[in-house]
């Protein structure tokens, strides 16, 4: 057991990148200076979407399908235990990821926000917050998304067609705009997004209206958990934004 434990954290290292995981940030202690949202299940309602589109692909792709009574077990799994119980090739996933991003990019006009959120944007984009967005869908289907629904307002977009790389984008986001872990607080609902924002240092807070169960989200350690929007305005309300100099 302590010798596949052992292998297992190697190979965690590995897909890392050989870089070392930082750990939970912890609670804020100052503003940050950007606030960053995951897109889907955290400000757009796509999870009916990604049900449908993942059957579809299964067919294509030759991997087991997602059968409704299986939804729950799938919402308390991580990206790769999902792909180990629906038998999904670590080799296929970039092909698999980027179908899914043109299946979702037809349906796109279809997609709503999720409840409240955009008020939530809203109101932090007027606190002077400044707002990015961080997903493994693509950059015109957000575009299209925010414009439909009079969201944009959002300082930048960073796509990932990695659905496990999403660590790497905010080291990359870190050195573009010169900014610290500390600085930047990340909102998504899937245990991917904490995996990521603990690889760097981010802080991050999950939110229970997404993709992972609460349960799941709970025992990844994320450094604040929301289970309704309002919660995380209340709390940057709390540390109020500092002119920048």
């Amino acid at each position: 057991m302590k010798k596949r434990s052992r292998v297992r954290r190697l190979a965690r290292f590995v897909l890392r990148g050989g870089r070392r995981r930082v750990g939970p940030a912890g609670h804020l202690q100052n503003p940050p200076r950007y606030v960053l949202f995951d897109f889907d299940g955290t400000l757009a309602d796509t999870f009916s979407a990604g049900i449908e589109i993942l059957n579809i692909l299964a067919v294509e792709f030759h991997f087991r399908p997602l059968p409704p009574e299986e939804v729950s077990l799938a919402r308390d799994l991580s990206t790769r235990g999902l792909m180990k119980h629906l038998g999904i090739p670590r080799m296929k996933l970039a092909r698999i990821s980027k179908r899914g991003t043109e299946e979702i990019g037809k349906r796109i006009d279809s997609i709503i926000p999720l409840p409240e959120m955009p008020k939530l944007v809203r109101k932090l984009h007027a606190m002077g917050y400044r707002l990015g967005i961080l997903t493994s869908n693509s950059e015109a289907n957000v575009r299209a998304f925010l414009k439909n629904h009079d969201l944009e307002i959002f300082d930048f977009i960073k796509s990932s067609s990695k659905l496990l790389g999403k660590g790497s984008v905010l080291r990359r986001l870190m050195r573009e705009f010169q900014l610290k872990p500390r600085e930047i607080f990340f909102v998504g609902d899937e245990l991917r997004d904490i995996e990521a924002a603990q690889e760097t240092g981010v802080h991050i807070a999950a939110v229970t209206w997404g993709y992972n169960s609460t349960p799941a989200l709970t025992e990844a350690g994320p450094d604040y958990l929301f289970t309704k929007p309002s919660e995380l305005s209340s709390l940057l309300e709390t540390i109020p934004l500092k002119a920048e100099s």
